[in-house]
């Protein structure tokens, strides 16, 4: 039947019909004829895949088979032609959307605006008589702070005592009496300093400040700070030390290392309050405030008061 089926069909036909069937071999369609020689016609359909194509396959005339078969190949969209940046023009950032950039904020202390022209005088008056937490309720006098407005050293203790809340003075006590012979050891005399608290009312029976008290009296000690603009900053005690640097680390983690302060060097050691009751630590307080001197370019004092300051 073949046979006398090509004797019909022309060379040319047969060469159409051959490059159709090599185009549908080429998609992947094969096995697919009917034999009109048998009852009813029999089709042999390609694999499951493909038996879509097949069906259509079998609906092809001879004179769909002698249309000439098109070289053209699919044409797919012009790609969007690219933009070239004007010579000199900055590079263009790729936003991605639904991803924002994190602002690297600024710290506690580096976000409290200095005040211009700010002296002792102004942030007293600014103080006033201070009612901004419960501590005025209990409190004599407040105590805001006493020395050289224009240090280069400036002691921060934790807050007034009884004897600095009858007087209006800082460090007056037992403990303000060891302090001025550190003082006076490092080759300096109470004048020569400044020296405040972190609050400037007495906790009641000597407590620590609580976070609320701390945190209505801070922006007027760095405002004292500030004003001052020391060279070294001595923190005594904890409470001191967590304040200024904003951390609730212990001060046995940091103590005697320098640290940094808006661009002033700190030092954190232990309040003399803490060395009457531990006479021990007097020597590594002593270590400390010799690398103060350092710095400062200070020579020990000789003499009675040097020594006392030193181990008493």
């Amino acid at each position: 039947m073949m046979r006398s089926m090509s004797a019909r069909i022309p060379d040319t036909l047969q060469k159409k019909i051959s490059q159709r069937l090599s185009f549908y071999d080429d998609l992947g369609v094969r096995l697919f004829y009917k034999d009109r020689g048998v009852s009813g016609s029999r089709t042999f359909a390609a694999p499951a895949t493909q038996s879509f194509a097949a069906s259509v396959s079998e609906q092809i005339s001879y004179e769909e088979a002698a249309l000439p078969k098109s070289n053209r190949k699919p044409e797919l969209p012009a790609p969007a032609p690219a933009q070239v940046a004007p010579r000199g023009a900055p590079p263009q950032t790729v936003r991605i959307p639904g991803v924002l950039p994190v602002p690297a904020g600024p710290s506690l202390f580096e976000a409290f605006d200095k005040v211009p022209d700010d002296n002792l005088l102004k942030i007293r008056t600014d103080l006033g008589e201070c009612t901004r937490c419960k501590l005025h309720k209990t409190r004599n006098k407040i105590v805001f702070g006493d020395g050289n407005p224009k240090a280069e050293l400036v002691f921060v203790g934790e807050g007034p005592g009884h004897d600095e809340d009858m007087q209006g003075l800082p460090f007056v006590g037992r403990a303000g009496k060891l302090l001025t012979q550190m003082i006076e050891a490092m080759g300096l005399q109470r004048k020569d300093v400044y020296i405040c608290n972190v609050v400037k009312c007495r906790p009641p029976e000597n407590r620590a400040p609580e976070r609320d008290e701390v945190e209505q009296c801070s922006p007027f000690l760095l405002r004292q700070i500030d004003s001052i603009a020391p060279k070294v900053i001595v923190c005594l005690g904890s409470t001191a030390a967590q304040t200024v640097l904003a951390t609730n680390r212990g001060i046995s983690q940091f103590r005697g290392q320098w640290l940094e302060f808006r661009g002033r060097k700190l030092m954190a050691t232990y309040h003399p309050a803490y060395l009457l009751r531990n006479p021990g630590a007097k020597s590594e307080v002593w270590k400390d405030l010799q690398k103060v001197m350092a710095v400062l370019g200070l020579e020990p004092k000789k003499g009675k008061s040097a020594e006392a300051g030193k181990s008493s």
